[in-house]
Parts: C-alpha cells; structure tokens; sequence
C-alpha cells in the first residue's frame, strides 16, 4: 500500500454498490492504481450476497453455488495473493440433486460416465442426443462466454463481427428450444434447460446461448465456500483495503453528479458529496439511469423505454434453521413441481402467484457444520416469483406462500419440518425492492432474452454519461456470479488509465 499522501493524490473512483460486480470493480481499479471508495446502502457489504445472522444460524442471503472460481483467483492475483489464502473453497459433487414430482432423482455431475447412467436410466435412446448436446453446450461456451463475456458489447462493430457465430450457435431459439433438438424425454429436457432461473430467465424464452451453462459446470465444477459465500465478500473486502481503499456502509447514494455530460461524483442521501473521477455503478442498471440520474437528461436510456423494459422474475427465500440435523436432505437440491411450462408460464408472462411451486433447497450445514448450533441445521429454499408488477400484496400473502412452501418440504423431503423449525425469516419481491432497489423488485435486473443481451443490454460504459461504467446483473454479459465478475473485468479495457482522467 503506498503512503498516504501518495494515496490522496491518486484519482478518485467511486463505486456504488457492493454486491460482487463492485467489489471486484474496485479490485481491479485498486490494482490499476486508482483511489476507490465502495458505498453501499446497507450496513454490511454483498448486496444480493448479504450475510444474515440470527440465533447462532448464518444465512447467505443470495448466492450459493460458485462455478468458475478461476474468476476469483484472477482477482486475488492482483493483489499479489492466492484466493486459497483466504477462502477455503471446496468442489461438490454431485452439484445438486433434481426431484421430479413423481419422487424420481436426477444427479448431476462433472462425471461423464455418471451422467451417461442418469440420463440411460431415464431414457437409453436419449444417449446420443447427450453426447451431443454436450458438445454443442462446449462450442456455445467456447464463443459466448470464452470470447465474448469479458469483452465490451458498446460498439456495433463488435455485434457485427460476432454476429456469425451466434447465428451459428443458434442464439435466435430458446434454451428449451435448443434442449429439445436433443433430448425426446421431458424429463431431460427439464434437467438440462432449467439453468436459465438460476439467472433470472424464462427457459422457454432465454437466448439459446445460455446452454452453455451445462459446459461450464462440467469445465469448473460447482463449489461451495467454508463459512458460506459471505467468506468471499469479506475476502474481496479485504483486498480492496490492502489496496488503500475503502468501503463505506450505511451510505445510499442518491444522485450522481453530472457536469458537462461528464460524471463528477455523488450526493448521499444525507446530503454529502463525494467528488470522482470516474464513477462506477453496480447499483440496479433501472435504478441507475431512473433514479441516480433522475436529473440529467437521457437520450438512450429514458424513462419510457425502462418502463418498455422486460424484467427478470423475483423471488421468495425462506432462511429458516432447526433444532435438528436433516441428513437425507442433499446440499443442493432442485424440487420440480407437477407443471413446467404452465408455472412459468403464470410467472413470466400472466404474472400470477401460481398454487405449484419449483424450489431450490440449500442446505449449507450439509458441508459446513459451522453455519448452525451443534446437532441443528441452516437451510434457505428459494421459489421464483413474478416481479412487483403482478400486484402481488406480499405483506398480506408473505406468510401463507411460506407455509405452502412448508407443507411441501414436509410432504417430500424433511418429514417432522413444522415442530422442528426454531428460527425463521423470509425476502419478498418487495424486500428486492425496498431493501436492494430493485426496479419492479426483479431479482437478476433485466430478463436475458435474445434482444436484451449483448450490445442490446444496458452497456458496461453508459450510452448517456461520460466517465459512468455499469457493473453487475444487469449489463453486460448478465447475472450469475461468472456473468457479474466478468463484468468487472471489462473495466480494464473501457475504462481509462489513472494517468489520463
């Protein structure tokens, strides 16, 4: 770290947020000698990655499962360390279990000959049509994501010149779509398309391109951190103060200053301002351009054309702990309910709080005994939601959904759930709204259909404002932890050297 007299003299770099996107934002602005100052709203640092404690149970608020961890190392390396020195990350396997309704269990894993025997065992004449796909997932992973995820999309030039390949790749289908060239059982056809909600998309809408999920996984394998996810927002923050800078909790942002079309900092919302050089928002894109520049004029990102805007579904997370250890109950496991295209159906398009649910079950004690009290387990279960703009009262209906959910988890898996649970505590739509500023109280931004990614996403270096670059869910190359990291790395190609700001 360099004195502080050098230090103060070091163009400022203010980023707005500090879920995963900001924080290896300032990361790597630190490493380019920049001054970063990090503002976040809440009193703790993660945003989507917030840690809640209660009655000696740790929730991670968001997400869980980590892929790709070469992006974390990259961000450690930076600072002259290994991401081993501070974060114990451990690979799973199985990744997660998928329940079918009728009880039936899928695994999924990096093992080829381990997925080969799930996917014979439901449906032999599928076999072909894996291999294949698999392949297929390779070259989408390849381009999509290998060549062009950590690239800026601003310029048409660069939608141009990829334009051929993501015809090619078949970008203009759905992921179900895509699935479904390959695979005759519905069965596998779920288990291979439904990787789209984990990001925020519907399967049977989301651009093809995000078939490389399957790849990807394979390629990485699925971790889980010791100590939960929260271990690497704390080590991230950690980096970015032995670069010299700092984190500030408890301050929302509540205006970016804008002078001659240039960004020159922000106003909190307690009235301070804070001067910038460059200023980078890993705030909600919407909320961005609406809210934190409410008053400049915007030509690209206007009011009008937000509220045009198709939004990611929300979702329902129940953080509750028991007096007692479910064992039977797997890390990660996918409940699918008795409907797929119908629910998502009454989600994403009729905006409908169905009767049915799909749920994701995490229970992190599987693995890490220290998230809970001894002899009891943490657990969070997830179901996707429609966003705000359903109507959805969700003070009135919070707790009756909960029970719901519940019951089922009673029914299927953990037998005993009601008299054991001993601690509780629910995120609703309007909590992505309130709390995270989330516009619509979507909970992945944006809804990564074909014609809202890439160069036709909210761009990493803003379209309206100079100096302003965006991070995060909702630009380029989208949700997910690799997408939001990924992000971050695009900085280093479109923002400019302290030298010359």
């Amino acid at each position: 770290m360099m004195p502080d007299g050098t230090m103060s003299q070091r163009p400022h770099a203010i980023v707005i947020g500090s879920g995963f996107g900001g924080l290896a934002a300032a990361v790597r602005l630190g490493a380019r000698g920049y001054r970063v100052t990090v503002l976040e709203k809440l009193d703790a640092p993660g945003g989507r990655a917030y840690v809640f404690r209660q009655d000696g149970f740790t929730f991670d608020a968001g997400p869980t499962i980590i892929t790709a961890p070469y992006l974390f190392e990259e961000l450690w390396s930076l600072c002259g360390r290994k991401l081993s020195d501070d974060v114990d990350l451990r690979s799973i396997e199985p990744f997660y279990k998928i329940r079918f309704d009728d009880g039936d269990i899928f695994c999924c894993s990096s093992d080829a000959d381990s997925m080969r025997a799930e996917v014979a065992r439901i449906e032999p004449r599928d076999l072909e049509g894996f291999e294949r796909y698999m392949k297929a997932s390779e070259e989408i992973y390849d381009i999509a994501f290998g060549k062009l995820a950590s690239r800026p999309f601003h310029e048409l030039g660069t939608l141009v010149r990829a334009a051929p390949d993501l015809v090619r790749l078949g970008g203009y289908r759905s992921v179900y779509a895509k699935v479904s060239q390959y695979f005759t059982s519905e069965k596998l056809r779920l288990v291979f398309s439904f990787h789209p909600l984990l990001i925020g998309g519907n399967p049977f809408n989301t651009t093809a391109y995000y078939c490389l999920i399957a790849h990807l996984e394979r390629k990485f394998g699925v971790h889980y951190a010791i100590g939960g996810t929260g271990s690497l927002v704390r080590g991230l923050g950690n980096l970015i103060e032995g670069q010299g800078g700092t984190i500030r909790c408890n301050s929302e942002v509540a205006q970016i200053i804008v002078e001659n079309n240039r960004a020159k900092g922000v106003r909190l919302a307690s009235g301070e301002t804070i001067p910038a050089d460059v200023v980078i928002s890993n705030a909600d894109v919407a909320w961005t351009y609406s809210k934190l520049l409410s008053e400049h004029k915007r030509h690209h990102w206007t009011d009008r054309k937000l509220s045009r805007a198709r939004y990611s579904m929300s979702l329902f997370v129940w953080y509750f702990g028991t007096n007692r250890r479910f064992d039977d109950v797997y890390h990660h496991t996918i409940m699918l309910g008795p409907r797929y295209r119908g629910l998502l159906t009454d989600i994403f398009k009729k905006k409908k709080l169905a009767e049915d649910f799909s749920l994701y079950l995490h229970r992190p004690t599987a693995n890490d005994p220290s998230l809970a009290p001894a002899g009891c387990d943490a657990f969070y279960v997830l179901s996707p939601v429609p966003h705000l703009k359903s109507g959805i009262d969700w003070a009135e209906r919070g707790e009756t959904y909960r029970a719901a959910i519940e019951e089922r988890l009673e029914s299927t898996l953990m037998p005993g759930l009601k008299n054991s649970i001993v601690t509780s505590r629910l995120m609703t739509p309007q909590d992505f709204q309130d709390r995270l500023l989330s516009v619509n109280g979507a909970a992945f931004a944006l809804e990564p259909q074909l014609f809202q990614s890439a160069w036709f996403r909210p761009h990493n270096l803003s379209e309206d404002v100079e100096r302003l670059y965006l991070v995060g869910a909702g630009t380029h190359p989208g949700a997910g932890l690799p997408g939001v990291i990924s992000s971050a790395k695009i900085l280093d190609d479109i923002v400019p050297d302290p030298a010359y700001v």
